[in-house]
């Protein structure tokens, strides 16, 4: 007797796997919301308990030589990390705040892992999927946003050197994009290059200016 409708077996729903470890926090931090040039980049860091990095502190206090060597033992040890950035047009686009807060959400869901908390440095929040909280100082205070803070800073420098080879006549690698007089005098003197966040005071006047 062929079975009617009713009594078809039911295939089972597939339901997608999440894996979220409990007890897993990334730490979140950014560099590069101050200079006229540039991506702000973000870092998101999970540490491993069983694998201690000495020396992690704010990126702001260490040394060039320093950042380096923890940038590599940190991504050599941490459970995970990622690092990303929004560009310059969306800096334009969106504003820096908001295209800080984009960048800190791509790295944290660039994360191997899913953390069960997300402490993110300073007093401002990105959308996240997850329990977050915002600490200000964080970078000095806890681990993983010490090591994100390292992880983004060190990124943001070797973008700036890697761009003072294709246009040398700004000094990127000396001031890192910032409004330095001798960065403003290379503004004024060669115009902005496209890699220019023209949203920033400085830089429009000077493409204001050109136009």
């Amino acid at each position: 007797m062929p079975l009617n409708k009713s009594s078809k077996p039911k295939k089972p729903k597939q339901v997608p796997l999440v894996w979220v470890t409990p007890g897993l926090l990334a730490g979140v931090d950014e560099a590069g919301r101050g200079p006229l040039a540039g991506p702000v980049v973000a870092a998101a860091v999970i540490l491993d308990e069983r694998q201690p990095i000495k020396g992690l502190a704010d990126s702001k206090v260490l040394s060039p030589k320093q950042r380096a060597r923890l940038y590599d033992e940190i991504r050599a040890k941490a459970l995970c990390c990622s690092v990303a950035q929004a560009s310059v047009q969306e800096i334009d686009e969106f504003n820096i705040l908001q295209a800080t807060m984009l960048a800190m959400r791509r790295a944290v869901e660039g994360l191997r892992l899913k953390p069960s908390m997300v402490l993110v440095d300073g007093n401002r929040l990105p959308t996240l999927t997850v329990r977050a909280e915002a600490v200000v100082g964080g970078d000095a205070k806890v681990a993983a946003i010490s090591a994100a803070s390292i992880l983004a800073k060190v990124t943001r420098d070797l973008w700036c050197e890697a761009y003072a080879l294709q246009y040398p006549q700004y000094g990127f690698a000396a001031h890192k994009g910032y409004g330095t007089a001798e960065h403003l005098a290379a503004l004024k003197l060669h115009g902005a290059c496209p890699e220019h966040r023209r949203s920033f005071r400085p830089v429009a006047q000077v493409v204001g200016r050109a136009a």
